[in-house]
Formats: structure tokens, C-alpha cells, sequence
């Protein structure tokens, strides 16, 4: 048991090695610290072992009969079958992660840029057509009480500006290089502060009085959320002279030759109808969690949405930094608000009418991460809850489709929808947060190591190489991650089932980009996580938490392997969720 206690160890003498070698590989003294740091681990690890054989041997044997026999026979063969289908599921995401990853990674090494695959040139006008080879563009902009401030400008690397978000977006899209009688600003203010919204429509009309083209549309009603905004906006009688509309959340900042860039491609290639651009973040430094958010979101843009447009032309739109051509909208049935994923569902009913989606990698549209993790939650449960409702809803249509070819019928329900909306999540939170620290307890349970560290590592490194700016933070990554898969089979649940919160809306908060609150209004005021703070406590991660510690020292004083040491630090990072210390929450006084 003493050489089991010293696995505990194993981290801590990584992150202090360093300090044992000279750069010519000769050892030194430890420093003090250092030292205390390996006796305080050490003597904890040997009080939890403690404390649990001396729990053990309290327990009557009768106690230990009972449970030896419920164990053989009602609890291990449910344990088996669970690990058969999760090793099964396991493959399957393998398999789909290798798929996308190949995909993903040949169009990066040929070179086999949009430009290629597509017929692309620049619009330009001439002196007798004026403006009128440009097509018409309607720029719609969702708000809802975007009262949140962001990062502007530097000055002398010191001063920060700081503006309204509204402010922001409305601006870049103002200031988008198109002709001016080429284009219409729309701004879709769904606010309850009435405050807000007459801040709004006076930076509207400030932009109307310099000659920009702007509309400002408000509802007496938010039926429908986003979704009922945009469909509500294409409604007016000026967009029918538009051919395309790009769509911006309230975040978003685009660059000045967004449109001159994309456009071309939907003017010269009549079966394409969205190009989505890719996200980058002002924020990405703010905090840990912004950092793993940013990693995750590289992954999926330059992975998921590369190799869905560079093999079957389909990928989920966004919902933000995209165009659509107007006609497949109404040709797909238009926006639809029966899921909270109206992006993707708009997406999957055009593909099924025939057309093609393009992604766009090299052209980056400014937005922000929601860097508190409540914030985070909300919106997580929105897309992964939304996508599986939609999956629901949607899957007989697909399946019924008569004009679709039986291999994309294949790709969007089994790829996109089961592998990566359903099996994904599940197989994260079942296996290696559920089953794996509870076979510690049924010994009879028995996990093949290709299933516990073949696959994980696998799918890991893949990530790590298109992400190798971050790879250091990536073991922060997978327990974060594994952390939010509680919350995401939650969501996927409530969406298979559509159950009370399938189609709840909490619009996700953003506190700008690297905020200072010398900078903010007197009133309010950003905190990083921290034990001086006044945060709520996430009571589901503080349990499963307790739940993994005791697997863990359990493991360590009677297992058989060295699961504890992943146990252990899975434990802690559902701790310092649970106890608030990830992110960063605003307050006002």
C-alpha cells in the first residue's frame, strides 16, 4: 500500500523535476518548498489510505457478503454491457475523428484552397454600370440588450478604450467596403431595457445621418428568439431587392473587406448557398476556461467545418459571420424555431433542397467568449440540447428525402448527428467520468487498455495537432472538458426526450475582452474566480467530486491498477468548478 500511496506522487515530482537538475544534468538540492510540497502530498495520500482501510475494516461481514453478492449478480453484468457499448460507441467516434482529421489535414497539405474547388473573381464596377454590377446586400444584426462593453482600441500599448458592444457591430457593418446604394444595415433589437434600445436606435440614426443605409426593426414580441427576429427582418418590403443577407451576432466585428471577399463566390457558383467565415477571439487570454473555449472552437472550425465542406459541401452554419443566398432561405422553408439551434436547422433542410455550403477558413471575424462559467453552461446546453432535439425532429424527413444521395443521407444522420451531436457526449461522460472510476468498485469489471488510454490519447493528439499553440494546456483541456460532458449528456437527454428545458433561451453573456475596471462604469466591476469572491456553488459538480474521490481512494488502497491518479485529478477539477474558481463573473454594487 506504502508504494501505491507514492503514485499520488507522480504529477508533483513532474512539475518540480526541473528543479532537480542543473542545465548540464547534475542534480541539486531541492529548495524548501519544494520539499514541503512532496511531504505534504505524500502525508495525504497516506492519511486517505488510511482513513479508508480503517473505514473497511469497520464494516460488519455480513455487510461484505451482501455486497459481494448484489455485486456478481445484479451490478457487474449491467457494468459489462455498459463497457461493451461504450467501447463500441468509442470506435465509432475514433473512427469519425480519424475520418475528419484525414480530411481536414489533405486539403491543408494540397493546398486545396476554396479558390480551387470553386470559380471565384472580384466584383468591380466601371464608369457606365456605376455600382449595378454589385449585388444588393441586407447585413441583419440580432440584438437583445447588448448593454456589455468591449475592447476598441491601444494606445501607446497602455490606454484601452472601451464602447458598447451595439456600438461595435454597427460600426463594422457600416463600415464594410460595398457601394452604399448597394447595401442595407439592419438591426434587429429584440431589448426589454428600454434604455437600451433607445441607445441602439440613436447610434442607428448617428449612422443614417452619414449616409449609411441603416433600418432599425423592433418587434412588440420575442416569439421565436433569433430565429423569429431574422425571419420576421426578411419580411420587409425593402429586402426583396436583395439577393443575400449576412448575418452578424451582436459581438461580431467583421473587416472591412468581409463582403468583397465572400461574395464573389455565391455570385459565380449559382448552387452554393452559404459561405461561413471563421471565428477569431478578442478575448482569448482572459482566462483558463477562454483559453480551453478557444482551443475547442479551433478545433471545430478548422476540423469539423473544413472537412464537411471539403467532402460533402455541408457543414452546421454558425449562426453568426455567414451569407446565405436569399433564395435558398425561402426555397428551404425559411428560418423555423422549433429547436434552439435554428442555424443548423436551416442548414440541414437547404442541403437536403441541394445545396452546397462553403467554409472559408482564411477569412476571421472578430467575436467575443463568454468567459464566466455560467455564461459557458447556458450556451452549451442551448447548442448541445438543440442539436439533439433537432436530430429528432429532423431524422425521418432526412431519411425520406428522395432527391438526396443515400451516401449524405448516411453523412447527416449517422456523421454529423449520431457520432458527433449524440455519441460524442455520451461516450465522454459515461465512460471516462462514470463507468471507469465505478470499476474500481466491482472488480469483476474489467476495461481493456486500448479502450481506456489507446483511443482517448488518440483522439487527444489529433486535437493537439491542429491546436499546437495550445498543446500545453491540453491536460487542462480534457478535464475541463470531461467536466462540461455532465452537462452536455444532460442536454442531449432533455433533447432526445424534449423534455421541460429543450427549447429554454438564456442569451449568452459577454464581459468584453480582457475587461479593467478602472475602464467600466463605477457600478460594476469584473472578478477573476477567486476564494475572496462572493460565487454561487454548482452543487451537481460538487457531488460528482465527493463521488470521485472516494473511487480514487478506494483505488488507491485496494486497486489494482493506477486509475486513482486520473480519478484524483478528475476529482479536482469537478472541485474547483463546483467551488467557482473557473472563469471570471461580473458583479454590480
Amino acid at each position: 500500500m506504502e508504494a501505491r500511496a507514492l503514485g499520488v506522487l507522480f504529477l508533483v515530482l513532474l512539475l518540480v523535476s526541473d528543479a532537480d537538475m542543473t542545465p548540464d544534468g547534475d542534480a541539486v538540492e531541492k529548495p524548501p518548498e519544494v520539499n514541503g510540497i512532496l511531504f505534504l502530498t505524500g502525508s495525504l495520500a497516506r492519511g486517505v489510505e488510511a482513513m479508508v482501510v480503517f473505514t473497511d475494516g469497520m464494516l460488519p461481514d455480513w455487510y461484505r457478503v451482501a455486497w459481494e453478492g448484489v455485486r456478481t449478480a445484479a451490478i457487474a453484468p449491467v457494468m459489462k454491457a455498459t463497457v461493451a457499448v461504450c467501447l463500441v460507441l468509442s470506435l465509432m467516434l475514433l473512427a469519425e475523428v480519424l475520418f475528419m482529421s484525414f480530411a481536414s489535414l489533405t486539403v491543408k497539405l494540397l493546398r486545396l484552397t476554396p479558390e480551387k474547388r470553386y470559380k471565384w473573381e472580384a466584383i468591380n464596377g466601371d464608369l457606365e454600370a456605376g455600382s449595378s454590377n454589385y449585388p444588393m446586400i441586407l447585413v441583419q444584426i440580432p440584438m437583445f440588450n447588448e448593454k456589455e462593453f468591449s475592447e476598441e482600441t491601444v494606445v501607446d500599448s497602455v490606454l484601452r478604450n472601451w464602447v458598447q458592444v451595439y456600438k461595435l457591430s454597427i460600426g463594422a457593418a457600416c463600415g464594410l467596403s460595398w457601394p452604399l446604394d448597394r447595401l442595407i444595415i439592419q438591426v434587429l433589437d429584440d431589448s426589454t431595457d428600454p434604455d437600451i434600445s433607445d441607445l441602439v436606435e440613436l447610434e442607428c440614426k448617428i449612422w443614417a445621418s452619414k449616409g449609411m443605409n441603416v433600418a432599425y426593426e423592433v418587434r412588440d414580441n420575442r416569439k421565436g428568439y433569433k430565429a423569429g427576429a431574422l425571419k420576421e427582418g426578411l419580411l420587409h418590403s425593402y429586402v426583396q431587392q436583395c439577393d443575400y443577407v449576412v448575418i452578424f451576432d451582436a459581438d461580431f466585428q467583421p473587416e472591412s473587406d468581409f463582403l468583397m471577399r465572400s461574395i464573389p463566390f455565391l455570385v459565380h457558383n449559382p448552387k452554393l448557398a452559404l459561405v461561413q467565415a471563421r471565428w477569431e477571439f478578442v478575448n482569448p487570454n482572459e482566462c483558463l476556461m477562454t483559453r480551453i473555449q478557444r482551443m475547442t472552437l479551433e478545433y471545430h472550425f478548422k476540423v469539423e467545418q473544413e472537412a464537411g465542406s471539403s467532402t460533402y459541401a455541408f457543414f452546421g452554419f454558425n449562426g453568426t459571420a455567414g451569407v446565405w443566398r436569399i433564395s435558398a432561405i425561402k426555397e428551404a422553408g425559411g428560418w423555423n424555431d422549433r429547436t434552439t439551434v435554428e442555424d443548423m436547422d436551416l442548414a440541414v433542410r437547404a442541403s437536403l433542397k441541394g445545396w452546397k455550403f462553403l467554409y472559408l477558413g482564411t477569412l476571421k471575424v472578430k467575436s467575443e467568449l463568454p468567459c464566466s462559467f455560467s455564461a459557458y453552461r447556458h450556451q452549451q446546453h442551448r447548442w448541445t440540447c438543440g442539436a439533439s432535439n433537432l436530430f429528432r425532429k429532423t431524422a425521418v424527413e432526412i431519411w425520406m428525402t428522395k432527391d438526396v444521395s443515400p451516401w449524405k443521407k448516411l453523412y447527416l444522420l449517422y456523421s454529423f448527428f449520431f457520432v458527433r451531436k449524440i455519441v460524442a457526449h455520451i461516450v465522454t461522460f459515461t465512460l471516462y467520468c462514470a463507468i471507469i472510476p465505478a470499476s474500481v468498485l466491482v472488480p469483476e469489471v474489467s476495461i481493456p487498455a486500448w479502450g481506456v488510454v489507446y483511443i482517448p490519447t488518440t483522439i487527444t493528439l489529433l486535437n493537439a495537432i491542429r491546436n499546437f499553440s495550445s498543446i500545453h494546456i491540453i491536460p487542462f483541456w480534457i478535464l475541463f472538458e470531461n467536466v462540461m460532458a455532465m452537462h452536455r449528456v444532460k442536454a442531449t437527454i432533455v433533447g432526445l426526450w424534449e423534455g421541460g428545458s429543450a427549447n429554454e433561451w438564456v442569451v449568452t453573456e459577454k464581459l468584453g475582452g480582457a475587461l479593467k475596471e478602472k475602464l467600466l462604469p463605477e457600478t460594476t466591476s469584473v472578478v477573476k474566480a477567486s476564494p475572496k469572491a462572493s460565487h454561487r456553488f454548482y452543487m451537481a459538480e460538487l457531488g460528482f467530486a465527493f463521488y470521485l474521490f472516494l473511487c480514487g481512494s478506494y483505488d488507491m488502497s485496494y486497486g489494482r491498477n493506477y486509475y486513482f491518479i486520473y480519478i484524483y485529478l478528475q476529482s479536482i477539477a469537478f472541485f474547483m468548478v463546483g467551488f467557482g474558481y473557473v472563469g471570471s463573473f461580473i458583479s454590480s454594487s
